[in-house]
């Protein structure tokens, strides 16, 4: 039996010149703690800033562009994405010092820069080492954990746009709320100016390690998870709501609520996208019929479903 045909957009067969990676039909589930997920059309990983501008600038502004980080928090459905899909690696993975800041490229990891902060005696970034993705995602997003959010920290930011020109942001700029911030998704931020102000580093590692001992107790970090899949909301917990409505534990296919913190969801193997996101909107279901709260995914959905 013959493999089914993969037709080719027309854009694919023109690319830019590059010189870092472009590949085509790219598996993406790999890239995701879940691992699930279809392919994207075009997987381009830029071998540097100036690299990346060129490619954003030639490529035609109709042809989708979706930016991913490390895939803590990503849901790639079974379908695949439209267009490019840009990670951003090595040559984006930087940290620099000054006075009383921090300099760090987009792809670097909340962990890394947690950890750097310390062996430098730089207080308040302890929260970033409970948060499992990379600056880039953290800026998009707003993360936060253990009392403080991204933009607590953030003094300014570089990006692209979409067609490749740079933009200097404040944090003004950002517009930074619950979950989110103000800059349009197809926008790649590249790196990041942050507040690190020297401490004591026998209080950092102490704080580090209280919301180590918190995650590990309360989360199930050894799973194939997204992280927290509903933002809280105002006046409740996303986790209470879902335990009230008798989701702890509930299954679909291969995807199930954790019954460690049930505003995680786990992929126990043989899960799906499909299966995590139904799963995901039956609880939301249940929560609104049982509470009369509305919750909103946290996790980023991207593509089609088949």
């Amino acid at each position: 039996m013959n493999a089914a045909r993969v037709i080719t957009p027309s854009w694919m067969d023109a690319l830019p010149a590059v010189k870092g990676r472009v590949q085509k039909h790219a598996a993406l589930g790999a890239f995701t703690w879940f691992r699930v997920g279809g392919p994207a059309d075009v997987l381009f990983k830029p071998a540097d800033e100036d690299d990346l501008a060129q490619f954003l600038t030639a490529l035609p502004l109709d042809v989708p562009v979706t930016v991913i980080g490390v895939g803590s928090n990503l849901l790639v459905r079974d379908g695949g994405v439209r267009g490019v899909v840009i990670r951003l690696g090595g040559e984006f993975n930087h940290l620099s010092f000054a006075e009383e800041t921090l300099e760090t490229s987009a792809a670097a990891l909340d962990s890394t820069v947690a950890q750097s902060a310390l062996e430098q005696s730089r207080a308040g970034l302890e929260f970033l080492s409970g948060i499992p993705g990379s600056i880039g995602g953290a800026l998009r997003m707003n993360a936060g954990a253990y009392g403080r959010e991204t933009k607590d920290v953030v003094i300014s930011v570089k990006a692209l746009d979409r067609a490749g020109g740079a933009h200097a942001l404040s944090a003004a700029d950002m517009g930074f709320g619950y979950r989110q911030c103000a800059i349009p998704e197809e926008w790649i931020f590249l790196s990041a100016v942050l507040a690190a102000p020297k401490g004591d580093a026998e209080d950092i590692a102490d704080r580090m390690a209280q919301i180590r001992e918190k995650r590990e107790a309360s989360q199930p970090i050894r799973t194939r998870t997204g992280g927290s899949t509903f933002a809280n909301p105002e006046g409740a917990k996303a986790w209470e709501l879902i335990d009230q409505a008798g989701c702890r534990g509930l299954q679909r296919g291969g995807a199930m609520v954790s019954d460690k913190h049930c505003n995680f969801l786990i992929n126990t193997g043989t899960a799906t996208a499909a299966d995590l996101e139904d799963l995901g909107e039956e609880v939301r279901e249940r929560v609104l019929n049982t509470t009369g709260y509305s919750l909103h995914w946290e996790i980023r959905r991207i593509g089609d479903r088949p």
